[in-house]
């Protein structure tokens, strides 16, 4: 019978069951279209609504940046459709700028303890530059090289074997490394304080040039105390003259930061002249209150250097005060023959008579630490080795000197002495209106002269200088925000393209598309070092995300244990 609108039921049945397997059909392609994988994001990671401040020196721009593997793809305003990455990070109301390459770093040993970098990460520091003057290799000859201190043993013997082991180890950092002078000195002449043979020059020269081959940036010298002092004009440009080739550099702890400083610029503008090579001065500074006020002067002096076509600029950290060792204080003829002679020198009353009186008088063509101070409140001990004299940690010498009823001199001799012959000093030699006067200068850069350390464990000890944990943050937050000594684009400048120009790394430095992603996001606002010579252990503030490689080491200012840095060679490596 036929169905009251005229549809047979056989038809209609026909129908139903047509229905019901299209349904099912629908219902299995939507199930099937769930089970798809989801469409892979189209970035690895975006950091949104930024003030970006890219490292050229140019005004910050509001922007987007997006990250796919370890480059930079794309900067600008993303559309919605194009919001698609594995992580997302607001920086609404944060500056965003290339990680901070710190240009001048003594990370060499501590990297091999802890490659977290706590100290240097957290200011926002992607890059580390090495070896200054006794760089981590080559490790040849008669070179010596003691790490008991961090529990390490060197079993390394060139400069790429260090590099291979520091990458085994793993860093949250990228790191470079120059070759030191020093380092190749030693290999060939121990601590011999002769000049070398021919034959001597010719093997350093090859040392030399194999550290270029392994990847080094460049040589590097510190002229301040012995060894280093040993190496005179000649030997540094033998050696400047054999990295110029391979796209080297000539980096230099300048001979003398106080009377004789304009001797030593021009000594430094000698080598780069003869053998052809840049030269940048490590940690620009006038450390002599004798002197005080002219920096101006010493700026024009190397203004006129370049006007005549040498390639010469400097670095400074932020800081009225520098570190270096209590043994800066013994005269250079007490440390003939290295440590151990020195030590047995400082047994004998008549030769500690006679280092006294040259401490208090000076000698010609040495760097008196002494005389710079104008008084020995101007000395502090940072750290011992010893239990005994840890309550000695962050005292002057002047008030050592009273609270022991010894004589000044006394102090230093005994401390040296007791600890080895070594004991890391702060030194109050600078001040405020010259450190602003070299900072302001162009073509001077920043770095930190510090160490990778953390509060804890074996690198928390002592009172290492506060430039370790504070510098980039101390240039963002005091002389920037509050003293307004640099604009924020200029000092992000000298913090980053200005330090990868004089390496050559051209891949960093610059927040660009198709530069690598070390970024560093931080608050303009809130940014500031909390370290101080007192309490020199504490982190800064305001260093909100730190990016190397593409890969988050810092997350509101926690570190995530990442170690996505890598060894950043020289281009003279085969």
């Amino acid at each position: 019978m036929p169905s009251p609108h005229g549809i047979s039921p056989k038809i209609m049945k026909t129908f139903n069951m047509a229905c019901l397997c299209l349904a099912f059909v629908l219902v299995c392609l939507a199930l099937l279209s769930s089970c798809r994988e989801a469409p892979e994001p189209q970035f690895d990671l975006i950091i949104r609504n930024g003030n970006v401040v890219d490292g050229s020196g140019e005004l910050w721009f509001p922007a987007d940046v997006a990250v796919k593997g370890d480059q930079i793809v794309k900067i600008g305003r993303l559309e919605q459709s194009e919001l698609s990455a594995k992580q997302m990070i607001d920086a609404r109301g944060l500056t965003v700028a290339p990680g901070f390459i710190d240009i001048h770093s003594h990370s060499d040993y501590t990297l091999l303890v802890d490659g977290t970098a706590q100290s240097k990460i957290r200011q926002g520091v992607t890059t580390e530059v090495l070896g200054e003057a006794p760089s981590a290799g080559p490790l040849k000859g008669k070179a010596k090289k003691d790490l008991s201190e961090y529990g390490l043993q060197a079993d390394w013997k060139t400069l790429g074997e260090y590099f291979a082991r520091l990458q085994k180890g793993g860093m949250s950092v990228n790191v470079a490394s120059y070759v030191g002078a020093t380092q190749i000195r030693s290999c060939v002449l121990g601590d011999e304080s002769r000049a070398p043979t021919l034959a001597e020059t010719e093997e350093m020269k090859q040392l030399a040039a194999e550290a270029m081959r392994d990847g080094a940036m460049g040589l590097s010298s510190s002229l301040i105390v012995p060894p280093d002092t040993y190496l005179d004009t000649r030997q540094l440009t033998d050696l400047a003259s054999v990295v110029e080739p391979f796209g080297g550099i000539y980096s230099t702890h300048i001979r003398s930061e106080g009377g004789e400083i304009f001797d030593a610029i021009r000594e430094a503008m000698t080598i780069g002249e003869q053998a052809q090579a840049p030269v940048d001065i490590i940690h620009l500074k006038i450390a002599d209150k004798r002197l005080w006020g002219r920096m101006p002067e010493v700026i024009t002096l190397i203004a006129e250097a370049q006007a005549k076509g040498l390639r010469m600029t400097a670095n400074q950290y932020p800081y009225i005060a520098g570190q270096n060792n209590l043994n800066a204080l013994i005269p250079p003829w007490a440390m003939e023959g290295g440590r151990e002679q020195m030590l047995g020198r400082l047994t004998n009353p008549a030769l500690r008579a006679r280092m006294e009186k040259d401490v208090l008088n000076g000698v010609s063509g040495w760097f008196d630490h002494y005389l710079a101070m104008k008084g020995w409140d101007s000395c502090v001990v940072a750290s011992v080795k010893s239990e005994k004299n840890k309550v000695h940690e962050g005292k002057s010498i002047d008030h050592l000197a009273k609270a022991l009823s010894k004589k000044p001199t006394d102090v230093v001799f005994d401390l040296l002495k007791e600890e080895g012959g070594s004991v890391p000093a702060v030194y109050f030699l600078m001040s405020e209106d010259d450190v602003r006067t070299a900072m302001q200068t162009p073509w001077v850069s920043i770095g930190s002269d510090g160490t990778a350390v953390r509060p804890d464990g074996i690198l928390g000890k002592g009172k290492p200088h506060p430039r370790w944990y504070g510098t980039f943050p101390r240039v963002l937050g005091k002389y920037v925000r509050e003293e307004k000594v640099l604009a924020l684009e200029e000092a992000v400048k000298k913090m980053t393209s200005l330090n990868a120009a004089k390496l050559g790394l051209e891949d960093r430095g610059l927040l660009k598309v198709g530069k690598k992603a070390d970024i560093t996001i931080f608050s303009a606002e809130r940014v500031i070092d909390k370290a101080t010579f007192e309490n020199p252990h504490q982190y800064p503030e305001g260093i909100e995300y730190v990016i190397v490689n593409g890969a988050l080491v810092i997350e509101k200012a926690q570190h995530l244990g990442a170690k996505p840095g890598r060894v950043l060679y020289g281009k003279g490596k085969k």
